[in-house]
């Protein structure tokens, strides 16, 4: 009975790591927004993002809630940032503009979550599952 278990234990300890060596390691599946610029453009604040989506699937459609806050913590706008198309293994950047915003009073900016995210023509959760956010500048981007 004892050389059963003994033997058992053996063979789970060995298996037990090789078949999580056989699983697929899929952390380069990706959809990377980084927050790149910010620029006075005419009485408004423009937010320039770059976004690199790695995530192996054509996204037909990417639409994030975004809350802007000021450098005091205060919510200044909340919007929906239409990212369009964002096409796989390929980098995209996109402009938006706070209007009546000086880009001095951006404190933060936080993606609130996907409002829509279409693959196929159909709603899928890739655009929060595979988010990772960045900023190049001082304004932090939060998710």
């Amino acid at each position: 009975m004892s050389f059963r278990r003994l033997a058992l234990g053996i063979l789970l300890s060995v298996s037990v790591p090789a078949m999580s060596l056989a699983q697929p390691a899929d952390t380069a599946s990706r959809l990377s927004l980084e927050l790149n610029t910010l620029q006075d453009v005419e009485g408004a604040c423009r937010l320039t993002f770059v976004v690199g989506n790695d995530t192996g699937i054509q996204i037909d459609k990417a639409v994030f809630e975004t809350v802007i806050f000021d450098t005091a913590g205060a919510v200044v706008s909340l919007s929906l940032f239409n990212f369009r198309d964002l096409p796989a293994a390929r980098t995209r950047v996109r402009q938006f503009e706070l209007p009546e915003t000086a880009c001095d009073t951006v404190g933060r900016a936080l993606i609130n979550g996907a409002s829509s995210c279409l693959v196929d023509g159909t709603e899928n959760a890739v655009c929060e599952d595979a988010l990772t956010l960045s900023s190049r500048v001082a304004v932090e981007l939060l998710g």
